[in-house]
């Protein structure tokens, strides 16, 4: 055996090893069955929709006959993606309406808030999923640090602007997809907008936080409106988030076959927001975290009403929703 081999074979072998250790083989939930007809009448938008957890639930939602409007910042890529799930869904189906909508843009929030006004008549399931990970420090279009303006301040003001067609639809559901890496944040209060300090990790980690306390201040204020919402922690999924994370050229090969060992695939990481977007066990459920079709225990920082309430009034003054 030549060295080099050798070398690759200690080096792979010590990299599977690490990976293992590092994500443990996650729990899959099986993939989830529902009559063709479960959706078939419902209108469910999806942020995010164009590639990942978001296309692989908009195809399953497309199957169930569902009205998907796949709300994204890329047209064309929603189009091309519009177009695989179409060609996967078969022949019976649901409906697909692309439209745009940046979430670091919070007028292109209301830009879309006031077209689905416009065309939909019912607003059946509302699923925040769009997200960004670990980016370069950057801001948004108002000026808010990337991750916090896109993971909660867009999908804040979202589902403020369209709570009124959610009620009138009701029984109706929203869905905010968070990260078991909350566990690693706090809210920063004294500097939300990381001006003094950025870390790309904790900035993350804040945000997908600032999902969990927004979906526990939203469910009290949703009580008795016939409207629930839920979050859920997908787990370790192939996807595009992690383009902003650096790994060097040499262990790409290793690290795209680990993950294809260790991770859950798209499909897999749909399985719980469309377990909360369509299945009768969670009606009438509110204020919760799934993980893996299952009620997930969260920890104390993360159902603290307190400082729910004070993120809830920080983030409206944010948007320009205070009086």
């Amino acid at each position: 055996m030549s060295t080099a081999v050798l070398v690759a074979a200690v080096v792979g072998g010590g990299v599977l090893l690490l990976m293992r250790r590092l994500f443990p083989r996650q729990k899959v939930a099986k993939l989830l069955q529902y009559p063709a007809d479960t959706m078939r009448g419902k209108t469910v938008i999806v942020t995010g929709a164009n590639c990942g957890i978001g296309k692989a639930l908009a195809g399953e939602l497309l199957k169930l006959r569902a009205r998907v409007v796949m709300a994204c910042r890329d047209v064309g890529s929603a189009e091309e993606a519009a177009r695989d799930i179409k060609k996967q869904a078969g022949p019976e189906q649901g409906e697909v309406v692309i439209k745009h909508l940046d979430l670091a843009s919070l007028t292109s929030v209301r830009k879309f808030s006031e077209e689905i006004h416009e065309e939909e008549s019912r607003i059946d399931v509302l699923i925040n999923n769009a997200g960004i990970y670990q980016c370069p420090y950057t801001k948004t279009e108002e000026g808010f640090e990337m991750q916090l303006g896109v993971n909660h301040l867009g999908h804040f003001l979202l589902t403020h602007l369209l709570l009124d067609v959610l009620k009138s639809s009701a029984p109706s559901r929203i869905v905010v997809v968070s990260s078991k890496l909350y566990k690693y944040g706090q809210i920063n209060f004294d500097d939300l907008n990381s001006e003094s300090n950025y870390n790309k990790s904790f900035c993350y980690s804040q945000s997908k936080l600032a999902n969990l306390l927004f979906t526990l201040e939203l469910a009290r204020q949703l009580e008795d409106t016939g409207v629930t919402v839920n979050a859920l922690t997908p787990g370790i999924v192939r996807t595009r988030l992690g383009r902003h994370v650096q790994i060097p050229l040499l262990a790409k090969p290793l690290f795209y076959l680990a993950s294809l060992a260790f991770f859950k695939s798209p499909l897999e990481g749909a399985q719980t927001p469309l377990y909360l977007a369509c299945s009768p066990e969670v009606e009438g459920v509110s204020g919760k975290c799934f993980a893996n079709c299952e009620e997930e225990e969260l920890m104390a920082k993360a159902t603290d009403e307190q400082a729910a309430k004070k993120l809830w009034d920080i983030s409206r003054r944010m948007v320009g929703l205070a009086n």
